[in-house]
């Protein structure tokens, strides 16, 4: 007489289930694993395995990333995880939820599966460029504030060295002529009228130069390092703008003006 040997794994037909879902979830109990375990494992939110388990797909980020859980879950049960993401994506398709896309802050930091979209990327270059913006503009607003504060040395270019600028005597020169602002190195360079129009804004370079209109309405200036700009009346050179690396504003540069100036170190503008 033949003794049947026992058995308890389970039969044919309890293996046969409706979702792969399910079928991973069978798995992970043959295991003895709890969906903790199989989050420590997998670096898979626990939640988002048990949408998986449930078919809740809903709640899961998105079709490329379902499948990417999948994919760890049936590894980590020792399940065929090609086999698990056909059969998956077979479901999806079949359920009408292969293209749907929820939204990604349902997704953590931790998902091994989690690559920026190009969207993201694009978003994220945008942000970059208002910022880099933003700080330019406030640049801009600090320095036409004219607050006096000390400017970045930039290194002389050796290439281009400074004019020397000698004191024209007084009664020697007239009282008009062209004012050219020449500069010796980089320095930024706003010129408005009393009218507060903006006749002249540019981060200069050595070697530039700007010609005041001569009929402007009381043209004044304003800069952080008056030392590398190089100014003429008429052709003919005048006393510097103001004390090295000191931000001066609201500096008139008519020819009448700066012809009428003492020599750089009497005052301070």
């Amino acid at each position: 007489m033949e003794i049947a040997v026992g058995d308890d794994s389970p039969s044919e037909d309890e293996f046969r289930f409706h979702t792969v879902g399910e079928q991973l979830k069978a798995a992970r109990e043959r295991l003895s694993l709890s969906l903790a375990d199989l989050a420590a494992r997998t670096r898979v939110p626990m939640r988002h395995l048990e949408s998986i388990e449930k078919s809740d797909f809903s709640a899961l980020p998105g079709s490329t990333y379902t499948l990417g859980f999948a994919r760890s879950y049936a590894r980590a049960v020792d399940m065929d995880a090609i086999k698990v993401s056909a059969d998956l994506r077979s479901e999806l398709a079949q359920s009408g939820h292969e293209g749907y896309q929820a939204p990604l802050q349902n997704y953590e930091p931790t998902d091994p599966a989690r690559v920026p979209s190009r969207t993201l990327a694009w978003t994220a270059a945008a942000i970059g460029v208002l910022v880099v913006a933003g700080y330019f503009v406030w640049r801009s607003m600090m320095l036409d504030a004219a607050v006096d504060i000390t400017m970045p040395s930039t290194p002389i270019d050796k290439a281009a060295p400074a004019k020397a600028v000698t004191a024209v005597p007084s009664g020697e020169v007239a009282t008009s002529g062209a004012v050219v602002l020449t500069a010796t190195d980089t320095v930024w360079v706003k010129v408005y009228d009393a009218d507060n129009k903006r006749l002249f804004e540019k981060e200069m370079q050595s070697g530039d130069s700007y010609t005041v209109p001569q009929d402007a309405n009381k043209p004044m200036i304003v800069t952080g390092r008056p030392e590398v700009l190089n100014v003429t009346v008429g052709g003919k050179a005048v006393p510097a703008l103001g004390p090295p690396d000191k931000t001066v504003a609201d500096l008139e540069i008519s020819a009448k003006a700066l012809l009428s100036r003492q020599p750089a170190g009497t005052t301070t503008p």
